[in-house]
């Protein structure tokens, strides 16, 4: 076989205006843009009128040249395929390294132009319109992995995220059918998730696949599979009954952080054909953007899992530290009551009405700790709106009077974690000022001013010595300071005997209003 020489397009200046190519590269253009009877008559006839001019007795031409749609065509002597000529000549048409046709030329003696230059031509108008074809699938490949990858970023729920992954890429490679296999350790697959099959479908197929034939093997190799029809590779285990038809097929490996965690497969590309080397390469990269959002989907469901076990942990420190000591205190001092009641009834009395008290105080605890975990708090006009609900149902449920003062408060607007945490604290402190204060009035304040924010919480109550280290079984005290370093801010303790407390916070922060001029120390 005889390869044509490779030229640039420029090479020959004016050649495909005196062999009539100039309507061929036109004809290509109207193939390429829709492969329909009328295109491909004005690109046989085009065909046709260059042999004609260029004085050859016939011509053949197989353009196989993806992504402008396959051609054949046939002029002069070489319309009837059985004919046989001395002056036959073949060639390679190529585009650099890319093979884009056959020709076949028949010569004759009396040729306007020589077989050699009309095949270089053909080449270059071929060439040229490929490139073209190219250039522009090539912008709609991106454009179409852009808004695919744009699809499932940000995806935090991994179901989501994997159905979304399965529908891009079935739409990206233009595939009847796609299926997203999550590999366990073994290679063996977990999880299967399809596009393009009814829920239906799905159900009538049955359970879906364990990897045990052609898609367990493809789900264990390290590199993309094309197969030209799976119906007839020897690799498969047989067909679920109710299975729909598929014949080509794409496998391309999901892989993380050097570890392969899933494939893609595509079946039966559209309208028809095998997937292509084109298919492949997009097909990764986009594997590439789908592994890590699987991944981060699967981080962020282990972030919530842990911030439920710390709550959960939280939520069993505080009611350890009040209210289960409390009734577990009223159960003690009930125990002894049945002697009592016959040798000191009026003592047992008085034990009675002590733990009725006691039970009744911890209900108002029960109250106010299910009060600082509804999230309604946040709800209300930010930290100012909270500490008005929290200030009201603690009015309710205590027999202290509380003052709330937020006269000094300007233009604030604090982040969620920020209000959270200061209504938490706040919370704390009153529940503190009721169980263990025994004041009869609590005050709570609030100013803030170019990003810094000050609130005091303080009672008339009894006081304790600040100095002395308080028992392992109370974490009032503790959870206040972990929740005040978790925004960056400082927790102080104002208590005296016979003085009562002041719980003391203050946050300054840069991404508070104002808070990155007050760092600086400016006013």
């Amino acid at each position: 076989m005889m390869t044509a020489a490779n030229s640039t397009p420029n090479a020959t200046p004016g050649a495909t205006g005196l062999l009539g190519l100039r309507d061929v590269a036109e004809a290509l253009e109207s193939w390429h843009a829709e492969a329909s009877p009328d295109s491909y008559g004005r690109l046989e006839s085009a065909f046709g009128s260059v042999i004609a001019s260029s004085g050859l007795r016939g011509g053949h031409l197989h353009l196989n040249a993806a992504p402008v749609a396959e051609v054949e065509l046939r002029a002069g002597s070489l319309v009837d395929q059985g004919a046989e000529t001395a002056g036959l000549r073949t060639y390679e048409l190529r585009f650099g390294d890319r093979v884009l046709g056959t020709l076949q030329l028949d010569a004759a003696s009396n040729a306007v132009v020589s077989v050699d230059e009309c095949a270089r031509g053909l080449e270059i108008v071929i060439g040229s319109a490929w490139s073209r074809a190219r250039a522009g699938q090539a912008s709609r490949e991106l454009a179409a992995l852009d808004s695919a990858t744009r699809g499932i970023a940000g995806v935090l729920d991994l179901d989501r995220v994997l159905q979304l992954i399965t529908d891009r890429v079935r739409e990206l490679a233009h595939a009847q059918y796609a299926a997203l296999g999550i590999v366990d350790q073994e290679g063996g697959i977990e999880r299967f998730i399809t596009s393009g099959i009814t829920r239906a479908e799905r159900e009538r197929i049955g359970a879906p696949p364990r990897g045990l034939g052609l898609l367990g093997v493809i789900a264990r190799q390290s590199h993309p599979v094309r197969i030209h029809d799976i119906a007839t590779d020897p690799r498969r285990n047989g067909t679920p009954s109710n299975h729909p038809p598929m014949h080509t097929l794409l496998g391309v490996p999901i892989g993380v952080k050097g570890r392969s965690i899933g494939r893609l497969y595509l079946t039966n590309k559209q309208p028809s054909g095998d997937f292509t080397a084109d298919d492949e390469r997009l097909v990764e990269m986009f594997a590439l953007h789908a592994g890590i959002a699987i991944e981060n989907a699967r981080l962020h469901e282990q972030v919530q899992r842990l911030a439920i076990v710390d709550e959960r942990e939280r939520i069993g420190r505080d009611l350890h530290d009040g209210i289960i000591q409390s009734i577990y205190a009223v159960g003690l001092s009930l125990e002894d009551v049945p002697d009592l009641m016959e040798d000191e009834p009026e003592v047992a009395k008085a034990r009675v009405e002590r733990a009725i008290d006691s039970l009744d105080q911890s209900i108002r605890d029960i109250r106010n700790f299910i009060f600082g975990l509804r999230p309604e708090l946040l709800e209300q006009a930010g930290l100012v709106g909270g500490l008005a609900a929290l200030a009201d149902e603690f009015r309710v449920n205590s027999m202290v009077d509380i003052d709330l003062d937020t006269s000094a408060v300007e233009d604030l607007d604090l982040p969620p974690d920020v209000t959270g945490q200061l209504l938490s604290i706040a919370r704390e402190a009153l529940s503190n000022i009721a169980r263990h204060s025994k004041g009869t009035r609590g005050t709570v304040e609030v100013e803030s001013r170019r990003g810094h924010v000050k609130m005091v919480v303080s009672d008339n109550g009894v006081g304790f010595d600040a100095e002395v280290p308080r028992s392992a079984g109370h974490q009032g005290l503790v959870n206040m300071r972990a929740r005040v370093a978790s925004i960056g801010g400082s927790l102080e303790v104002d208590s005296h005997p016979g003085r009562g407390t002041r719980i003391i916070v203050e946050v300054t922060r840069r991404d508070l209003p104002g808070g990155e001029a007050t760092d600086r120390g400016e006013e």
